[in-house]
């Protein structure tokens, strides 16, 4: 998991969204308004039938930035720590992926938000209200962290389709880092970039679901999960938990997919309905389910599925070889997925931290992109395969620095008046966002204390 750009000059909008040509990420301001755009809300009750439908599809229209988030956030790391605490705590944290659910809605809603009410990118915004050093070490810090992470994605991607297939792990990372790489040269990237999330989230959704209905758990059980408790023991797992589902870097990064993808403010309401709600909500059901799995594999077969690969092999019994290859095609998924959009956020917000732009239509972003998966592929292969401890615990160091960091920014813009107008926080929201970096700062601690005791 586990687990931007400078205003570009004073040059007018167009009056209609901008054409594929152009990159949208980089516009003066807020894309303008277009009365052909989605609309702000769900249909009304009024018109045809026809029109209602037609109302409805230009509200799904706006799809696709938070399924990239969702995509980033579930990989790896998180599908691990998800089958470590199926297996060792049954049911009872899943009340953890719910709360971190929460959290995370919260503060992708405040990039959103910010990303079509500000002028220019994030980091360019934070650079003008709050300094340029502050927008620089941002998107250093987060560039930093997906490097760090880019090497557990390459190294999923490899297992996941050696599960699938056989053969060797590392020469599967290949394959999907050429892949990968090839893509990011496609003339509308983002376009392909964005479908691609969606496709993938919908594979891993029903990929989850057929293996939880496949293992037949204790749905009541499971249910009661949601009860908040917190099993003696569970130490640095409930870090990894909050950590891989309450991601602060994708929550950031939401706002540069909103802009890249030129939506506009008036179309706040749609967006909020078909694309941040959903597009989060969906890796926190998966994560859940992948715990369910866990947890039944555990109690029917008494065997410790503490890595993917060994629960792969224990639900073949349980649910056949077809539940097991399932789950392996779901788990690969997580982390290709992961890998794109890991390596195209840190990219992005490094070229945008150096005042080099943010759309992806950039060469520079491009070139970054490319050291992000470079530099994962050059980590597995020199390491065989496996993903180094150290890379981890200091993936795990720059997130203890950097995730407060990007919490506070979010905060701070959100609650900017002259940014953010009638989008500006509300009371209940401050209160999500409080909270969200309380729970930031205590899993920072845990996890200062688990790497010092360690």
């Amino acid at each position: 998991m586990s687990i931007i750009s400078k205003a570009s000059s004073t040059r007018k909008p167009p009056a209609t969204a901008p054409p594929a040509s152009r990159p949208a990420a980089e516009l003066v301001g807020p894309p303008p308004a277009d009365s052909a755009g989605a609309d702000s809300g769900p249909p009304a009750g009024t018109g045809g039938t026809g029109s209602r439908a037609r109302r409805w599809l230009r509200v799904l229209s706006v799809m696709g930035p938070a399924f990239i988030v969702g995509a980033w956030q579930f990989g790896p790391g998180n599908l691990l720590s998800a089958v470590q605490a199926g297996n060792g705590y049954g049911y009872s944290l899943i009340w953890v992926i719910a709360v971190s659910t929460l959290l995370m809605l919260g503060f992708t809603d405040m990039s959103v938000r910010i990303a079509l009410s500000a002028s220019g990118s994030l980091i360019g915004t934070v650079k003008e209200t709050l300094g340029r050093w502050v927008g620089t070490v941002a998107g250093v810090g987060v560039f930093g962290i997906t490097l760090m992470f880019s090497v557990g994605n390459a190294v999923g991607s490899g297992i996941g389709l050696s599960l699938l297939f056989g053969g060797s792990p590392a020469v599967w990372t290949l394959a999907c880092t050429a892949v990968v790489a090839g893509v990011v040269f496609a003339r509308r990237y983002y376009s392909v970039f964005e479908r691609a999330m969606i496709g993938i989230i919908a594979l891993m959704a029903a990929g989850f679901i057929a293996s939880a209905v496949l293992t037949g758990p204790d749905w009541s059980a499971a249910g009661a999960g949601f009860a908040p408790t917190i099993p003696s023991g569970v130490g640095l797992l409930l870090v990894a938990l909050v950590g891989t589902n309450f991601s602060i870097n994708a929550a950031f990064y939401t706002g540069y997919a909103t802009r890249e993808r030129g939506l506009r403010r008036d179309q706040y309401r749609a967006i909020t309905i078909a694309d941040t709600v959903p597009g989060i909500v969906a890796p926190g059901v998966m994560t859940i389910l992948v715990i369910v799995v866990a947890a039944t594999a555990a109690t029917r077969t008494g065997v410790e599925s503490s890595s993917l690969g060994q629960l792969a092999g224990v639900l073949e019994p349980l649910a056949g070889d077809v539940g097991s290859k399932i789950f392996a095609l779901g788990f690969f998924a997580a982390a290709f997925s992961s890998m794109v959009a890991n390596a195209t956020a840190g990219g992005t917000l490094l070229s945008d931290g150096l005042g080099w732009g943010n759309s992806l239509a950039r060469p520079r972003v491009k070139a970054l992109i490319l050291v992000v998966l470079a530099f994962g592929l050059t980590v597995t292969l020199a390491a065989g395969g496996q993903s180094p401890v150290q890379l981890l615990i200091l993936a795990q160091a720059l997130t203890v620095v950097f995730a407060p960091v990007l919490g506070v920014l979010l905060l701070v813009l959100a609650n900017h008046k002259g940014l953010m107008g009638d989008l500006r926080n509300k009371p209940w929201q401050n209160v999500i966002g409080v909270l969200g970096l309380v729970a930031i700062l205590a899993t920072c601690y845990r996890l200062v204390v688990g790497i010092l005791g360690g």
